[in-house]
């Protein structure tokens, strides 16, 4: 059997030490899911290994193919113009290894259901749904298309989940900010106030949303996505759509999760 290629799992970093923490978390959960495929984390910034440590690392042990995968939930700066950058540079030095950049997280199906897990894990259930509305609170960009988006990504999921309102919200770049789509949530009649925070993993700016969710007195608040499994089988999808000619015997344990 041939060795697939390996996963690169490109993360932003933070000097938080709860997002190395949960990048680590989610990459086993992928690791567990996938038996026999090599998992690493590189990190853009703040934390190491970095990306063009790992790749150096990579090319030394013999590995021929990677798959990078942007831990981005939407195609802003990092996904358009700055990974694209340090994987070129990385791979002019190493012209023996491939690199296959994979496309960003959302938007997917699989991410507003790792948005349910968490609502229900705050304390909603199915009965709340038609008297709570939700904040979808993003990290937030200044790139048009990533704000777009989420505002699509709002009116899909109010669309097919029964929530008397789905509200986008952005801690940094945009406007509303999360108090603000609480407040007007609330101001049109909602008799119960949600925020479910659209960031993968802990730090500043989901603290600021959670700053945001309780000034505005909203009733819930979510935990970040972290290792949900949907997550994780959401990684594993978008590996399997940049690699080349995966193994088909490797996929089934991600087809079956």
């Amino acid at each position: 059997m041939d060795t697939p290629p390996t996963l690169l799992v490109i993360a932003h970093g933070s000097r938080d030490p709860r997002h190395a923490a949960t990048v680590s978390a989610l990459c086993a959960r992928v690791r567990a899911l996938r038996p026999g495929l090599r998992v690493e984390v590189g990190y853009l910034d703040f934390n190491a290994p970095a990306v063009p440590r790992v790749l150096e690392r990579l090319s030394a042990e013999g590995v021929r193919d990677v798959v990078a995968l942007p831990l981005l939930l939407t195609r802003a700066f990092h996904a358009k113009s700055d990974i694209p950058a340090v994987l070129r540079e990385a791979t002019s030095r190493l012209p023996q290894l491939t690199v296959h950049q994979a496309d960003v997280l959302g938007p997917s199906a699989l991410l507003t259901a790792a948005l349910e897990r968490r609502l229900e894990e705050a304390g909603l259930r199915p009965g709340d749904r038609r008297s709570t509305g939700v904040v979808l609170a993003a990290a937030g960009s200044s790139d048009p298309e990533a704000i777009a988006v989420i505002a699509e990504t709002a009116r899909e999921w109010r669309r097919t989940s029964g929530w008397c309102a789905v509200r986008p919200a952005f801690a940094s770049a945009s406007l509303p900010r999360t108090a603000d789509a609480v407040r007007a949530l609330r101001a049109d009649g909602a008799a119960r106030v949600a925020v479910a925070p659209y960031v993968i993993a802990p730090g500043r700016l989901p603290d600021r949303i959670a700053h945001g969710a309780r000034e505005a007195g909203a009733d819930v608040l979510a935990p970040v996505l972290g290792p949900a499994p949907e997550l994780a089988r959401l990684l594993l999808r978008r590996y399997d759509e940049a690699a080349p000619a995966p193994d088909a015997l490797l996929r089934l344990p991600a087809l079956i999760a």
